[in-house]
């Protein structure tokens, strides 16, 4: 069987709960935010073994989030760049992170399903 050239683990749009923002009320009453994490990594053994440890676990990047997601922030920057650098931290073959937080239905005086952030992270460029 032949290896992948590119190999990326993904996690799509994990609902937590949590209080992040700017305002007051945002802090006190909390929201519902959609989280997305995209990782590559390198020379992924796992589509020739079918073994756990050759690989990076989905579950470990949910359990990276939804601990990062606890930690109060202002903003979605913060939050994103959080669980972007324990990731890259805690995973050396990671070599690209895409990370994106939404917040549901934000403050903005008008109706949107929500608002966030995407930001990306090349290992080589720390």
């Amino acid at each position: 069987m032949k290896r992948p050239t590119r190999t990326r683990i993904t996690v799509d749009r994990l609902k937590v709960f949590a209080r992040h923002g700017a305002l007051p009320q945002e802090k006190d009453v909390g929201s519902y935010f959609y989280v997305t994490v995209e990782a590559e990594v390198t020379d992924c053994q796992a589509a020739l073994t079918d073994r756990l440890s050759d690989t990076l676990s989905y579950a470990d990047i949910a359990r990276t989030i939804t601990e990062e997601m606890a930690v109060r922030s202002q903003l979605l920057e913060h939050v994103a760049a959080r669980i972007a650098q324990r990731l890259l931290a805690d995973h050396p073959s990671v070599l690209s992170l895409l990370v994106k937080v939404t917040k549901e239905n934000p403050p903005l005086g008008v109706e949107c399903a929500g608002a966030g952030v995407e930001l990306i992270f090349d290992r080589k460029h720390r």
